[in-house]
């Protein structure tokens, strides 16, 4: 037990290394968290507030800037409009920001973005929210980043915004196969009566309902020639024994319901509504959730979609496994229905609460993001919340009506329930000895295949290992034995083996693995979507 606390701290560790190392690689990133960014709006109509209000009271018509300069880069007709959410209030001096940069101008943007989105953090006094949620969640799936700007418009400070990535271009460049797919976002219309003919309460949820005007009051159309691909993907999806790998990248989908719960995020597909999240179909037609908008997370939304609204006691305390009964949420109960998926969910739950709860590295991160921004948000006279209010929103409850949990006191409720859990005390399988055969001393036999071994404790069922010669390749799977003639020992010890050949002329191969016991599995390295193991042969023949 003692080395698995000893792997267990030096994997936080080199995790919170490599996402530092990465930061500053990145300083002249869009993105980079480390900055905050300078983003300057001139409009020639001086009633360009009431205009704003106007446009989004009917729409979403752009007003047309006279210039746009983001990270002192013009751009000239650049389309801006207040975000179309529920954070909009008619003549507020803060409201959230949409900009298309190519508005006027086809081509215009920057570092692979033509449009931005600037989050006011209504309902999040310490502004780290948004940011530190999308950092963790980054770690382990597909996910934007966000930073900070400042807004100015017509040389006047408007204001100190988040500055969320937008999920087009470089996005999606980054994590799937291509970037002209199908994407749809879940943006309910909750406010309107139904069409004639369509379900009451389906929103974002995916359930089938009768027709694509139904489907439209629920998901925009961001990218793509028409709403058929999500239709088509929904009548799947509630379809009984529809195979979910043939039609949704489902690992990445469980990584995100598990956040969503771990982290409370339920202004998300996982609570009331299923709003604010996005659907792409990469170029193999299967559908990936993308997390979307986490200035509710941690608390700060108390719906599930099931009775009122939750005390802050009550959301600390949410059941690990919501909605895994629910028909209405189908996203969640077909996955949990199958084995290996609630095992995997189950993994991924454990992964969130041992390494970013329990080592209470949120803590010192959000500290670090309000240092970084308190001089700004002094001098913001349009901010929503008073100095006070920022200060001691990590640690408490701000609002008397609203009651918005402190981060730090959500967090820390959450993370002694979650350790409490019966399925979250199992232990799953643990790695240990992980070997590939190189070269004997003094031989002058060459080694030609990838023979893998590696001990897994904790009652093993059965190991698989995944494995690419390329990473532009998918992962191929292949199980790994414990019999006595896979160069694994004795049978039945523990010690798993394999045999890879290389295809194609591959001389080196990329690979993770996975073990399954009863109850869960585990995986080695734990954050595998982004980082795996690697040998070539010729380190193995050195």
């Amino acid at each position: 037990m003692k080395n698995v606390y000893v792997l267990f701290a030096l994997f936080v560790a080199l995790s919170v290394s490599a996402l530092r190392a990465q930061d500053r690689e990145d300083s002249a990133g869009l993105y980079h968290v480390g900055t905050i960014r300078e983003i300057k709006i001139v409009f020639e109509e001086d009633n360009w507030r009431y205009l704003l209000d106007s446009l989004r009271f009917n729409g979403e018509q752009l007003l047309k800037a006279a210039s746009v300069e983001v990270m002192g880069q013009p751009f000239a007709g650049a389309g801006v409009r207040i975000i179309d959410s529920n954070s909009f209030q008619p003549g507020s001096r803060r409201n959230g920001l949409y900009i298309q940069l190519d508005y006027s101008t086809p081509g215009q943007q920057i570092q692979g973005h033509s449009s931005l989105s600037l989050s006011s953090s209504l309902r999040d006094p310490s502004m780290v929210r948004e940011v530190l949620g999308l950092e963790i969640a980054r770690k382990y799936m597909p996910a934007p980043k966000a930073n900070y700007a400042n807004v100015w418009i017509n040389n006047e400070r408007y204001g100190l915004y988040v500055n969320v990535e937008s999920v087009e271009g470089d996005f999606l460049l980054r994590h799937f196969k291509g970037t002209s797919g199908n994407l749809y976002y879940s943006h309910p219309e909750t406010t309107k009566k139904p069409l004639p003919g369509c379900a009451p309460n389906i929103f974002g949820s995916l359930q089938q309902d009768r027709s694509v005007d139904c489907l439209k009051r629920n998901f925009h159309l961001i990218q793509g020639a028409s709403y058929a691909p999500l239709v088509e993907f929904i009548r799947q999806l509630n379809l009984e024994g529809q195979s979910l790998e043939d039609i949704l990248y489902a690992d990445q989908t469980l990584w995100m319901l598990a956040f969503n719960n771990v982290m409370g995020n339920l202004s998300s597909y996982s609570g009331k509504d299923s709003p604010k999240y996005y659907l792409y179909q990469d170029v193999d037609g299967r559908m990936a959730p993308v997390l979307w908008s986490l200035n509710l997370a941690f608390g700060g939304y108390k719906n599930t979609g099931i009775g009122s609204d939750l005390k802050i006691t009550e959301l600390q305390q949410l059941d690990p496994f919501l909605h895994s009964g629910n028909n209405a949420k189908p996203l969640v109960s077909k996955l949990l229905a199958n084995a290996l998926y609630r095992k995997m969910y189950l993994s991924h739950l454990r992964t969130l609460l041992y390494n970013e709860l329990a080592s209470g590295n949120y803590q010192t991160r959000a500290r670090e993001l309000q240092e970084l921004i308190q001089p700004s948000f002094v001098l913001d006279s349009n901010k929503m919340y008073s100095q006070i209010d920022f200060e001691q929103s990590l640690v408490s409850t701000i609002g008397r009506v609203s009651k918005i949990p402190g981060v730090f006191e959500f967090l820390e409720g959450r993370t002694k329930f979650l350790k409490r859990h019966p399925e979250l005390s199992i232990i799953p399988p643990g790695f240990s000895d992980r070997k590939v055969k190189s070269r004997e001393k003094f031989s002058p036999a060459q080694i030609e295949d990838f023979q893998v071994t590696v001990r897994v404790g904790e009652y093993a069922r059965k190991v698989q290992l995944f494995y690419r010669f390329d990473a532009g390749q998918p992962f191929q799977s292949v199980a790994m034995a414990d019999d006595g003639a896979h160069e694994d020992g004795q049978a039945n010890d523990a010690v798993f083996g394999v045999l890879i050949k290389p295809q194609g002329g591959a001389r080196q191969m990329e690979y993770y693995i996975m073990a399954e016991n009863a109850k869960t599995v585990s995986y080695s390295p734990e954050r595998y979507m982004f980082e795996q193991h690697k040998v070539t042969l010729d380190e193995l023949n050195r």
